[in-house]
């Protein structure tokens, strides 16, 4: 740990892997709670989600046909979905967490901003995707999603010449949801960085000082 980092010379290898571990929970259980809290979503413009990329011209003839209600409808159901399928998320970082390695710990900390949240991507990213995709397909018919979805489309294909599109919602709703908690987290990351005020505990204070 002496030759890693010679400026904290005072800081053990336990140490290290304690704050990181530490700020990772920390930051995945803030990330979490406002991720699936009511709006959590639909109301932070860092993750709202909003009509496909493909379906962007279908979105603005709709709108222009009078059917803005349906169309914000149909968004703001698909925020709920994700929101309700981020509350399962935490056990997944968790156990990530908790196997976090010496040398892992050393590389975090020394990196750049986002290093913690770049290694939890990278360890929980499938998990995540894999366990949320269920419970996104659930809660799109508890918020009725898909109904709303098939309303717009049959709108829209009514309209002649347009060009047909059927994008794959369940799989666009799940990576939204997925990314969304990485992008709390990283903010997350951030303050226990650079600000001391958010350096709560002191390991924490030790650790990033």
């Amino acid at each position: 740990a002496q030759n890693i980092i010679p400026s904290k010379r005072q800081i053990s290898e336990t140490d290290v892997k304690n704050g990181l571990t530490e700020a990772l929970i920390r930051g995945s259980q803030i990330s979490v709670n406002k991720a699936s809290s009511f709006n959590g979503f639909y109301l932070n413009n860092s993750l709202k989600i909003l009509m496909p990329k493909e379906a962007k011209k279908m979105k603005e003839k709709l709108i222009k046909l009078g059917f803005k209600k349906h169309v914000d409808d149909f968004e703001l159901s698909m925020n709920r979905a994700a929101e309700n399928a981020s509350k399962d998320a935490l056990n997944i970082f968790a156990e990530a967490i908790n196997n976090i390695t010496i040398r892992d710990a050393f590389s975090i900390l020394n990196g750049e901003n986002d290093a913690a949240t770049n290694y939890l991507k990278k360890e929980t990213h499938q998990f995540l995707y894999n366990s949320c995709k269920p419970i996104i397909r659930s809660a799109m018919k508890g918020v009725s999603v898909s109904k709303q979805w098939t309303f717009l489309v049959t709108q829209y294909n009514a309209i002649p010449l347009t060009e047909k599109i059927n994008p794959d919602l369940e799989d666009y709703i799940t990576n939204k949801a997925v990314n969304g908690l990485f992008v709390l987290i990283a903010l997350e990351e951030i303050k226990i960085r650079n600000n001391p005020s958010a350096r709560t505990s002191e390991i924490l204070k030790k650790v990033f000082n």
